[in-house]
């Protein structure tokens, strides 16, 4: 176990080095970036809306139920949920949602591609895989996924404001007080974002390119990719949610 997650981690880190140098001196691939960036982004827009537009929804909810128990008032919801759902559930869930679908993804594609030999087909071509399969889909996260956390709070917030009218009949006045949101919420909010985003295509890519075995070995890269570009986004939220306390306290 401990031998394959020192594997995982420098095999990580060699595409992570390689993705970056590519994109300095690789091939441009607009149309690969815009494809991928389509598929990252537009057909994750439904899933992330409605999972964060729930999670909105279930946060005022609660937090309205214990308002009500504790000090008879529902005003100050709002106005606490959304500093907390732009520097930490927005982006955080957002990249897990992302590291399920998109990153199960690209391991079971480029997993598929090792097995089926056509990664050395690639390299025999003279085209590097990590410039032509890696490099776009990092790009594409890179975009896509703040993109998405934006669209993600969006959601949850204005689920938030009905439920507490509809359940507490606050006014969607006083639960909007974006006066709030501090910059030092967005900054950590968007760092988040930006840091998922680099992330999660180079672990399953990595994971896609230690494919071997036929289909099983796909289906524990792709398992490997969902399971460490999770711990990923897990680790990355404390660590930067920590720096930026330290930074803005």
């Amino acid at each position: 176990m401990l031998r394959r997650v020192r594997r995982q981690v420098a095999d990580t880190l060699r595409v992570g080095a390689m993705t970056l140098y590519y994109l300095a001196r690789g091939q441009r691939q607009r149309g690969a970036v815009l494809a991928q960036m389509f598929e990252v982004g537009n057909r994750s827009v439904v899933f992330t809306v409605l999972t964060l537009g729930f999670l909105g929804a279930i946060i005022t909810l609660q937090a309205g139920f214990q308002a009500l128990r504790i000090i008879g008032d529902t005003s100050l919801v709002g106005p606490q949920s959304l500093p907390l759902l732009v520097r930490q559930l927005g982006p955080t869930l957002t990249g897990l949602m992302v590291a399920t679908r998109v990153g199960t993804g690209i391991a079971a594609e480029v997993g598929s591609m090792v097995v089926t030999e056509q990664v050395d087909a690639l390299r025999m071509n003279n085209a590097p895989p990590v410039d032509y399969l890696i490099k776009p889909r990092f790009v594409a996260c890179l975009v896509m996924i703040p993109a998405l956390t934006v669209v993600g709070i969006a959601s949850a917030f204005v689920a938030g404001m009905f439920t507490a009218q509809a359940a507490f009949h606050t006014q969607p006045a006083v639960y909007a007080r974006f006066d709030v949101v501090k910059l030092s919420d967005l900054a950590e909010g968007l760092s988040k974002a930006v840091a998922f985003g680099a992330v999660i295509p180079i672990i399953a890519g990595a994971s896609g390119l230690m494919a071997r075995g036929g289909s099983a070995g796909v289906g524990e890269a792709t398992t490997r990719a969902v399971v460490y570009s999770s711990l990923a986004v897990i680790v990355l939220d404390f660590v930067l949610g920590g720096l930026a306390f330290l930074v803005f306290a």
